[in-house]
C-alpha cells in the first residue's frame, strides 16, 4: 500500500494529524519534501507545524470561569490519542493554575462525532452533581452536546454553557453559535506552503535540521456560553483575585 501510494509523490508532501511513522520514514528515505502537521515522527529533518493547543485552551477555561462556572466537564477524544492527550493534559494545567478542580467524573472519552456528544451529555446529565460548562475537544462532539442537551430540555446557554474546539464552518450557523477555539485554516496551509517551498528551494535542506513552526489557536465568542446559575455553584473558595485578573472581554 506504502510503496504504490509513494509512487504517485515526485514533490511534496504535507501530512496531517498523526500518520504513520513508517509512511513518513518512506517519504524521507525517497528525499520527499515532507511538513508534519499536529505530528512529531522521530525524524529530525521533518519540519513540523505545531498547534499551541495551550494558548486557545486558556482562554476558553478563563472565560468559563469568568462566568462564574466552577463545575467544567471536558469532553476527550479517543483517550489514546495523542492529539487529543495533548489538548487533555492543557485543559487540566490551565483548571490547575486557576485554582478550578478537576473531577475525574467531568472527564469523559467521547469520539470527536456528535453522535458522541449526544451520549456524553446524556452520562454527564446522571451526575447527581451535574456541571455547568462542558468544554469539547471538537465542534462535532460541542454540536452533539448541544443537541442532547436540547433532547433533555437542558437550555444553552442559559442552564449550560458549551465551547467546542476548530471553528469549523457550520458552527457559526447553529442555535445558539458555538463558542469555540479557532484552529486558523488559511493561516495553516500558509505556513505548510511556505515551509514546503523552504524545502523545495534547497533552503530547509541546506540546514540538515527540522524547522519547527507553532501556530496559535484563539477563543472565538459567539452565544453558547453565559453566567453559571447562581444556585449551581458549588465552590465558596475560589479567589476573587483570580476572578479578577481574567480579562473584562471573557465575559462577552
Amino acid at each position: 500500500m506504502i510503496p504504490s501510494a509513494l509512487s504517485c509523490v515526485f514533490a511534496a508532501a504535507v501530512l496531517t494529524f498523526g500518520l504513520e511513522e513508517l509512511f513518513v520514514e518512506k517519504l524521507r528515505d525517497r528525499g520527499i519534501p515532507l511538513v508534519c502537521v499536529d505530528s512529531e515522527p522521530d525524524a529530525s529533518t521533518v519540519s513540523i507545524i505545531r498547534l499551541d493547543y495551550e494558548r486557545g485552551i486558556r482562554q476558553a477555561v478563563q472565560h468559563l470561569v469568568a462566568l462564574r462556572h466552577e463545575r467544567i466537564a471536558y469532553v476527550a477524544g479517543p483517550f489514546d490519542s495523542k492529539r487529543d492527550s495533548a489538548k487533555r493534559s492543557a485543559f487540566e494545567k490551565c483548571m490547575s493554575e486557576i485554582g478550578i478542580p478537576v473531577f475525574s467524573e467531568l472527564i469523559v472519552a467521547g469520539d470527536d462525532t456528535v453522535a458522541g456528544g449526544r451520549r456524553t451529555i446524556a452520562q454527564l446529565a446522571q451526575l447527581r452533581n451535574r456541571p455547568t460548562a462542558i468544554f469539547c475537544s471538537n465542534d462535532m462532539t460541542a454540536i452533539g452536546v448541544m443537541t442532547g442537551a436540547c433532547e433533555l430540555a437542558f437550555a444553552v446557554p442559559r442552564e449550560l454553557s458549551v465551547i467546542g474546539f476548530d471553528d469549523i464552518p457550520f458552527s457559526r450557523f447553529i442555535t445558539p453559535p458555538l463558542t469555540t477555539v479557532r484552529v486558523p485554516q488559511a493561516e495553516l496551509a500558509a505556513i505548510a506552503f511556505h515551509a514546503l517551498v523552504s524545502e523545495l528551494d534547497g533552503t530547509q535542506r541546506e540546514t540538515g535540521k527540522s524547522t519547527e513552526y507553532v501556530l496559535d489557536t484563539q477563543l472565538v465568542l459567539r452565544r453558547s456560553t453565559a453566567l453559571a446559575l447562581p444556585w449551581r455553584s458549588t465552590r465558596t473558595n475560589l479567589q476573587s483575585s483570580v476572578v479578577d485578573s481574567i480579562p473584562e472581554d471573557s465575559l462577552m
